[in-house]
């Protein structure tokens, strides 16, 4: 650093004439543009971790040349690679950050359709469903539940996939995760650390969560997230109360048993596709 700070000041002219080189070496050697078009990616994905969204964005630009800029048209035409792509651009924001989400779905979708929205075919259900049963793949959510899940928002192999039902079974799989992940936390208080909780109390908790969720099916994932968090503190204080005032020998309940059987209610709620 000493070296490089010695040359430049050996041989940069002083004053403003040093800042106009400056400024035309970084406009001349493309850094300027660069720099901006990365800034620009970073404000339209809003990811949750901007550093390493910014550094996965150089590394694919010096590896991959134009591939990195997030162009569908120059983006790798393997099933595989589009399939790493697609999981990239949907993993990038929180589906609570609805704008971004939504802005890297749609990228996805051009991104497995090999040609963009204008294309008639669209993304076929063969990709779909590959990308939505690796995105299962990345979270707590039983396979059991991840499988029903997936059986429940599917299309045909052949069927061409609007964008609109894209978009939904996306967005469903990551509510699926989101959901198992608060069970898991909600499971963590039940056992106390000990890794089995009192079969009383979870069935009495799972009744609470069943009917926080309500009757029918919505069409809008997040809002049994939101059902959840109704669920409250005071409700299941209540619930776990009755249940340890019940006079009757009771088991244990694992880890992996009140998952399943979370989801399960999740699931169940989950409006098929049609």
């Amino acid at each position: 650093m000493a070296a490089y700070e010695k040359r430049r000041a050996g041989t940069a002219p002083s004053g403003g004439q040093a800042v106009g080189s400056e400024a035309e070496f970084l406009l001349r050697s493309g850094v300027t543009a660069m720099v901006r078009e990365a800034l620009l990616k970073v404000l339209e994905a809003r990811p949750e971790e901007p550093v390493s969204f910014l550094a996965d964005y150089f590394e694919r630009l010096v590896l991959g040349g134009p591939a990195a800029t997030g162009d569908a048209a120059a983006e790798p035409t393997g099933p595989p690679q589009r399939l790493a792509r697609a999981l990239w651009y949907v993993s990038l924001a929180h589906h609570s950050h609805r704008t971004a989400f939504d802005s890297n779905t749609g990228a996805a979708y051009e991104v497995l359709g090999g040609g963009g929205r204008r294309r008639a075919a669209g993304v076929d259900g063969r990709l779909y469903s590959e990308l939505l049963r690796s995105i299962c793949q990345h979270g707590e959510a039983p396979a059991e539940a991840a499988a029903a899940l997936l059986r429940r928002v599917r299309c045909r192999d052949h069927e061409a996939v609007p964008f609109d039902v894209f978009r939904y079974g996306v967005l469903t799989c990551f509510v699926l995760l989101e959901f198992a992940a608060k069970a898991d936390a909600l499971f963590a208080v039940l056992d106390g650390g000990s890794g089995a909780a009192d079969a009383r109390v979870c069935q009495a908790v799972l009744r609470a969560l069943e009917e926080a969720l309500g009757f029918g099916h919505v069409t809008q994932p997040r809002r049994y997230l939101e059902a959840g968090s109704r669920l409250g503190p005071d409700g299941l204080a209540l619930a776990m109360d009755r249940a340890l005032q019940e006079r009757k020998l009771s088991g244990s309940m694992s880890r992996e048993e009140f998952l399943k059987k979370a989801t399960a209610l999740f699931v169940a709620k989950v409006k098929p596709v049609e």
